[in-house]
């Protein structure tokens, strides 16, 4: 259970358990046999990737050795098995390897209601400042669009959560704007305004493991569940196929000279 096996074939990155590779190799021969190459992306099927995937062949947590994960090679029509860390022998010296450096926030925020309710709030992305420096620098109040997790039983009013830093005692509080489709604008407010609103993420927001995990957060996801080379703060989900990449890995890509440049796309829910 404890395994990843990841899929590289263009922008396509799939996490399957060990006993699973054998049936994904055999649908991956079958699809890439049968799709029509275009160049018209609206031309892709969703179907033409869809296979069916047990429950309970998806692994819950990482191996102990991020570049120890299985990797499927696609080429000359054939498809193989091999290991993250042997990346650079299917790379060739002057490749260029574009990382994206940003990081994953602790986006959910979980408050609980006198009635006894509670409500997660999802923070996908900020809404005023809509620039996100300026929205984690910001010292007492913003604005972020969120998914609200029972929110029927959030109708209206104010949630308020009480958090500690050191000896001090801080409010949070949280109002509904404006609904739009199945996201809401919501305002965050804090009554310690020493903080900003990124240090109150680190305070009291959990780290937004996909659902289908089907476990709550726990510590080893605070690094595993970012790339080594995370930089920027923004993204509520992981770059996935960055997280198996290791300094050793880095340090062999470099050395064979393989090239490297960075860019920042935070990535949504």
């Amino acid at each position: 259970m404890n395994d990843y096996y990841i899929a590289l074939k263009t922008n396509l990155v799939i996490f399957v358990h060990p006993g699973m590779v054998s049936t994904i190799i055999n649908k991956l021969r079958i699809r890439i046999k049968n799709l029509q190459v275009t160049e018209n992306p609206r031309n892709i099927k969703i179907k033409d990737y869809t296979y069916f995937l047990p429950e309970d062949k998806i692994a819950r947590y990482p191996l102990n050795d991020r570049d120890s994960s299985k990797l499927l090679v696609y080429r000359s029509g054939n498809i193989e098995q091999d290991t993250f860390r042997n990346l650079g022998n299917y790379l060739r010296e002057n490749d260029i390897l574009v990382y994206n450096e940003t990081r994953v926030i602790r986006a959910r925020i979980n408050f609980r209601k006198e009635t006894g309710a509670n409500i997660e709030i999802f923070c996908l992305e900020p809404e005023n400042p809509s620039d996100y420096e300026r929205n984690f620098s910001s010292r007492h109040s913003v604005v972020w669009r969120c998914l609200i997790g029972n929110q029927k039983k959030w109708k209206e009013g104010k949630l308020v959560k009480d958090l500690m830093h050191g000896e001090k005692k801080i409010s949070l509080f949280a109002e509904q704007i404006e609904k739009e489709g199945k996201e809401t604008l919501v305002r965050f407010i804090w009554d310690y305004e020493q903080l900003t609103f990124s240090e109150i993420l680190d305070i009291t927001g959990h780290v937004p493991v996909p659902p289908y995990l089907k476990r709550d957060d726990e510590d080893i996801d605070k690094s595993r569940y970012q790339t080594i080379y995370s930089k920027v703060d923004g993204s509520v989900a992981a770059p996935t196929a960055g997280l198996h990449f290791t300094e050793k890995v880095l340090s062999d890509l470099e050395v064979k000279g393989i090239r490297k440049t960075a860019l920042t796309l935070h990535v949504g829910a």
